[in-house]
């Protein structure tokens, strides 16, 4: 932690404690004056998902109604919605961020951005039109779905860069080359984020669009995405440390964990006014790189998400993660990049069938035992595999589902 985060730290502390609800009830007792150094942060308590809902609507604002301008929310779909409204100094503040994220992609002002993800309450697609906006270049504001009409604009606006979902990426990606347009299109990179996503699934999308795509994080809670960004080298994504502290965590101890460990990401927002957040728990899962990066960038860096820990789904006694059957896949030649988990509980036993897609001219009764036993000899449990042609699995215009676990219905 720098001098002048932990400055910016305590100034947004001292911020909370007088202006947030939220935070008097969570910190009561606590001063700012008592966080003396940068290890008395992790005597602050912990916030999570679960906190913000129970201060559902608006428990999380700490300005005046006059001074909010937005609110975004989150889905809402496994709780209570979580409503996070912003001055315009945070919205400023995020449009600058994302212009930042398009700069390291090396995205212009020459260039056209066509924006797939949902707007309105969701974050997303305001997200990458505000930092568009501010960057210069021209938004194609499309939202999400109408494949048809994304295609035509696509081609007949002459976009250079995809704004997406890997999921939805990937669906064009099919579209496109299913119809023979690659020569019609002008895309030269993407922007992809909202989910976890493989190498292989990576490497089809870059491959079919003819494209260098970059990852892009963010979550609702914490401005939206563009709080960090792969560089051109492609080897950890940069974090805006001037605006954001970011901590790694084990999810068992709460306890910190060394730079390069895998843990649980904390961020603290250092300068919002409209509802910020100390020490959140993210539950996504990732690391801090140690050191500069190669390209020269002075902001520090973390590693993709590899999954979250309420992703987290044990069967047979085994805890297993998305990323670990991304990463498994990666390694058995022949296997596509969708896959599909069914997890049952048959007569007292978990089961647990994975359908995957298959590269053209495999033998598919092959492919599923070797699946079988990597899954075996990696993750520790015996499962059903079933193969399947490229296109039969769903897909998606927003994020994949990709585990179904169907034991509690």
């Amino acid at each position: 932690m720098t001098e002048l985060q932990f400055k910016n730290f305590i100034k947004q502390l001292d911020y909370v404690l007088k202006n947030s609800p939220f935070y008097q009830k969570m910190f009561a007792g606590i001063e700012a004056a008592d966080i003396k150094t940068p290890e008395d942060i992790r005597k602050l308590p912990l916030s999570n998902k679960g906190d913000l809902r129970e201060v559902y609507p608006l428990g999380l604002q700490a300005v005046p109604d006059e001074e909010v301008v937005r609110i975004h929310s989150s889905s809402g779909t496994t709780g209570q919605p979580i409503i996070i409204p912003y001055t315009a100094n945070d919205v400023d503040v995020w449009g600058e961020m994302f212009k930042r994220c398009y700069e390291v992609a090396g995205i212009t002002r020459q260039d056209r951005i066509q924006i797939t993800p949902g707007y309105g309450l969701w974050t997303a697609g305001i997200g990458f039109q505000n930092g568009c906006e501010k960057l210069g270049a021209m938004a194609i504001p499309m939202g999400p779905g109408n494949t048809e009409k994304q295609l035509k604009m696509m081609v007949d606006l002459k976009s250079t860069v995809l704004a997406s979902t890997s999921s939805y990426a990937l669906l064009l990606a099919e579209q496109v080359q299913a119809r023979g347009m690659k020569d019609q299109i002008c895309l030269r990179k993407g922007i992809i984020g909202s989910e976890r996503w493989g190498d292989k699934m990576r490497a089809r999308i870059m491959n079919e669009l003819g494209i260098e795509i970059y990852d892009i994080y963010g979550l609702t809670e914490v401005y939206g995405p563009g709080i960090s960004i792969d560089c051109s080298l492609h080897n950890g994504l940069h974090y805006w440390d001037d605006y954001l502290y970011f901590e790694i965590i084990d999810p068992q101890t709460l306890e910190p964990v060394p730079d390069g460990k895998y843990g649980e990401l904390v961020i603290t927002t250092l300068c919002k006014e409209g509802a910020p957040l100390i020490r959140y728990r993210t539950h996504d899962m990732t690391r801090l790189l140690p050191g500069q990066c190669p390209c020269g960038l002075p902001y520090p860096r973390h590693d993709r998400i590899i999954g979250r820990t309420d992703d987290m789904i044990k069967v047979k006694g085994v805890n297993i993660y998305p990323g670990q059957i991304d990463e498994l896949l990666r390694d058995v030649e022949g296997v596509s990049s969708e896959y599909q988990v069914f997890v049952d509980h048959v007569n007292g036993r978990d089961e647990m069938l994975l359908n995957f897609e298959m590269e053209p001219g495999v033998v598919a009764e092959s492919l599923e035992q070797q699946v079988i036993h990597f899954f075996k000899s990696r993750i520790g449990i015996k499962i059903s595999a079933r193969g399947h042609a490229i296109g039969e699995l769903p897909r998606s215009e927003k994020k994949s589902v990709r585990i179904i676990d169907r034991r509690f219905e």
